[in-house]
């Protein structure tokens, strides 16, 4: 008899956003809760998992990619797209540029992401005093509440992090996760499209473990 996995559901994520935004210090603080000090630029993708329990008791494994921001590895970037249930798209609140960047990698989550991918616009370094702020917390959220995320009539989630101090870097992860899964729950439609992706060893296994994308 198979053993049953310690989690419910299998969820893919990606971080987007430009480069040197933090994304690799997010993934490594939620995967191994430590501070990536010297990180040089991801090239292509790199990945990480992580578990995450939510109020209701149910378990949910991550699987994290996190992406490089350079233009060149763009072509790359996109093709991770796909099947993603979740996105978490980052900018950095001391660099004004990366934040106007961001409807440019909103463009691209509505392009190539699945249609009911779950995302959440992340300002990251928010652990950096105010005078080095170049994006405020309202101006961002504002335009968090305004814009849509891909086909649904929802806005986007919005957060700040810190990866060095490690504030909200569950917390937004979390959320992600708790909002696919309340979605994937209430669409029965949905439901039965996103069953047929269980993994054929899994449904062998007669357990609740799916992948939901």
């Amino acid at each position: 008899m198979a053993t049953r996995p310690s989690w419910d559901y299998i969820l893919k994520f990606i971080i987007i956003g430009d480069a040197s935004v933090g994304k690799s210090s997010l993934l490594v603080r939620l995967t191994e809760d430590r501070f990536l000090v010297d990180s040089d630029a991801t090239i292509g993708i790199e990945f990480g998992s992580h578990i995450v329990t939510l109020e209701s008791g149910e378990r949910l494994k991550l699987q994290v990619w996190d992406t490089a921001g350079s233009e060149q590895f763009r072509s790359i970037t996109r093709s991770y797209y796909k099947g993603a249930a979740g996105c978490l798209l980052v900018y950095d609140v001391t660099e004004r540029d990366t934040f106007e960047h961001v409807p440019t990698w909103l463009h691209d989550v509505r392009e190539q992401a699945e249609e009911h991918a779950t995302v959440a616009l992340v300002g990251n370094m928010a652990d950096r005093p105010a005078t080095q702020r170049a994006v405020s917390t309202e101006e961002a959220e504002a335009y968090a509440a305004k814009n849509e995320y891909v086909r649904c009539s929802c806005s986007l989630l919005f957060f700040e992090t810190s990866a060095k101090t490690g504030e909200n870097v569950t917390a937004v992860f979390t959320a992600v996760a708790s909002a696919i899964l309340t979605r994937y729950k209430s669409n029965p439609p949905e439901r039965r499209r996103v069953e047929a992706t269980i993994d054929p060893t899994q449904r062998a296994s007669d357990n609740r473990c799916c992948s939901v994308m």
